[in-house]
Order: structure tokens, then sequence, then C-alpha cells
């Protein structure tokens, strides 16, 4: 396959508002390059980003909603005004090359230390330590136990949310992604490992659930149900806390239900680990077709091939890559033409300034 009407990631989509002339989506990645302490995106974004503006649509890295959403260092936000600026910049860039970029708004909640945050402890739904490893500027520390948050303070980090959805649009995204995947903030509150409340935000899945919503309605209030994801991740094991098991499989199952009701414009979801293509990612993704109507956007581990796949038995309607992104910022060129993936640099992932970041050549460019 190496033309646009054999490969179905290269055909366009139409998710909700958002019209793609391929379905090869940026998946967002953490890659620390805000090195300032303000947490401000720099020309370093924007070139990032610009490189690759061939991509049906990019998600943004994960940005904080405010100072109590930090969670890992050097990761821009989008509570400020100086941060929003220079998102504008970034917009402006990838837009003038062609692009679409959403911006994914999170927060980290338990899996933040007190070395984010000014010494304060991090918040959470629960008064319950993750048990795992944060990474600071002195290096990994182990996570503490969190402050539990109170309802009036629900209420202030929901404002954080319409705060960082406007800013958004005041930065010229053309759409928003709520992270809510892995083992963040919004994960924890969906957890009953984690989530111990006896109020509206705790007790059954339903009212585990009620943050998510409560978010969803908040920043559709803002951009509108057709510009807003959400990213979730029901597969998700790491360390004792997060488990795949059935039981939490089928709170997701009810979570997907509800969301085809919300009108987003997708759900981007994480398959199974393990290796895309594979019986386990087929399952699961026609497990998530069952329950959820609307948009899929399926995420983990897929190549060429297996996205292909994937959306050719309908399974899927657009399919977004991480790691492929760093090495090859023309991934849907590639792809179009049958080319080689270079491989990144693992070194640099994470290590600032431009080596392994935006200096990784074209296919066929020195």
């Amino acid at each position: 396959m190496s033309d646009t009407a054999s490969q179905p990631l290269l055909r366009p989509v139409r998710l909700g508002a958002l019209d793609l002339p391929n379905r090869v989506l940026m998946a967002p990645m953490t890659r620390a390059r805000a090195t300032n302490a303000e947490l401000v995106p720099t020309a370093l974004h924007a070139a990032y980003y610009t490189q690759r503006a061939s991509a049906g649509l990019i998600v943004s890295e994960g940005t904080w909603v405010g100072p109590d959403a930090v969670g890992y260092i050097n990761v821009p936000g989008i509570w400020t005004d100086a941060q929003t600026a220079a998102w504008a910049q970034v917009t402006d860039a990838v837009h003038a090359a062609g692009g679409r970029i959403v911006s994914q708004i999170g927060h980290l909640g338990a899996l933040s230390h007190p070395d984010h945050l000014g010494g304060r402890l991090p918040v959470a739904p629960s008064a319950v330590n993750p048990h795992e490893m944060s990474y600071t500027h002195d290096g990994p520390k182990e996570t503490v136990t969190p402050r539990a948050l109170t309802g009036a303070e629900i209420a202030a980090t929901l404002d954080d949310y319409r705060r960082a959805a406007e800013n958004a649009r005041r930065a010229g995204f053309d759409g928003l992604e709520i992270h809510a995947q892995g083992n963040h903030f919004i994960a924890q509150f969906l957890n009953p490992r984690l989530n111990r409340r006896t109020d509206a935000y705790g007790g059954s899945a339903e009212n585990r659930a009620r943050l998510l919503f409560d978010i969803v309605e908040t920043v559709t209030e803002v951009w509108g149900a057709d510009r807003v994801g959400v990213k979730l991740s029901p597969y998700w094991r790491n360390g004792t806390t997060f488990t795949a098991d059935e039981e939490l499989l089928a709170d997701y199952d009810q979570l997907l239900k509800r969301l085809g009701d919300c009108d987003l414009a997708y759900l981007h979801l994480v398959g199974p680990d393990g290796g895309a293509g594979g019986d386990d990612t087929l399952t699961a993704f026609g497990r998530f077709r069952a329950h959820y109507r609307g948009s899929v956007v399926a995420n983990l581990g897929f190549t060429r091939e297996s996205g292909n796949d994937l959306i050719a038995r309908g399974l899927a309607d657009a399919v977004s890559f991480g790691a492929p992104y760093i090495a090859n910022p023309d991934l849907v060129e590639r792809f179009a033409q049958g080319l080689p993936l270079a491989e990144g640099d693992r070194e640099t992932y994470y290590s600032g300034g431009e080596r392994g970041y935006t200096d990784y050549p074209a296919a066929g460019r020195p």
C-alpha cells in the first residue's frame, strides 16, 4: 500500500467540528522542553509542532491547568497570560504550515510531589498514597500521602479547567482534549482504590465519574462539545493501584455509554499494552465500539499496517502515534510512500534543548 486510496489512515475524516485531511494523529507526549521558571512554551515548541503539521491533527503535550496541577519538570502550563501568549505563537506557526492542533489539558493529582508545589502536599480525591514515583528536579522520589480535596476545592479546580479552556481558545487552538488517562488526576477519581470519598464524588462508579462529567460540562460551555475530546485508558496497569480488572473495565463500559451522550468530537482511547494489532487490541477496540456512540481515536503501539487494519475493520476512526512522531516529523509522508521509520534517541526524550527534539530530518533530507 503506497497511496491514499488504499490506506484508510490517509483518508480524510471529520471528528465533530474538526475536518482532518488524514487519520494519522500526533498523540500527546511530554517532552520536558519548557525549561524556564514560568513553564512557558518557547520557540523550540513552535518549531517542533510545526515540523509535524502534516498530521491530520496534533494533540499537544499535556499542559497544566493550574499551579496545583503541576507534577513533572519542565512541562508547560496554560493558566497564565504569558503561557497563553506563547502557545498562540505555536498555534500560529502550525496553522501557517497548514496544520491543526488541539490543546490537551490536565492535572497530576496524587502523583505530584511537594517538590513541584512549593512544599505543599499534592491534592487528590482521597488521602491515599498511590505508591508511585514522581520525577523532580532532584531526581525520582516516592510519592507521598496527598491531601483530599474539599468540595469547595473541587469547585475551584473546575474553575481552573474553565480558565485553561478559555486560554486555549485565546491561544488559537482548534479544540481541546481532556487528559483523563493513565494514573493522573481524573483517573484517580475513577479508581475505587484511590477514591474513597463518601460525598457526591465518591462511592458508586457513577459518583466517581462525576468529576469527569463536570469537567466535560465546564469546558464544553467554553468550546462546544464538537471541539472537545477526552482521552481515557481503561486497560492501564501500573503497580498495585491501577489494575485493569473486570470490575473496573465494566465501570468503563458504562462510562463510555454515558460519554456517548455528550456529543464529543472524539474519544481518544488507549488500548491494552503488549502490541497493537493483536487479538487483545482488536478485542479491546471491539469492546469500546460496542459501548461508545461516537468517533474513536485509537492509541498505543500502532504501526502503519495495524493502524490501517483497525480503521478498515471499523474499530476506530483515526489512530494516534506517539513515539513514531518523535523521530519522524513527516510520518504521514512516510506512510504514504511506504518508507521506513527512523528510530528516536531515548536519551533525549526528556533532556531539554533541540537535540532529539527538532533535529530529526524528514525522509530524504540530510
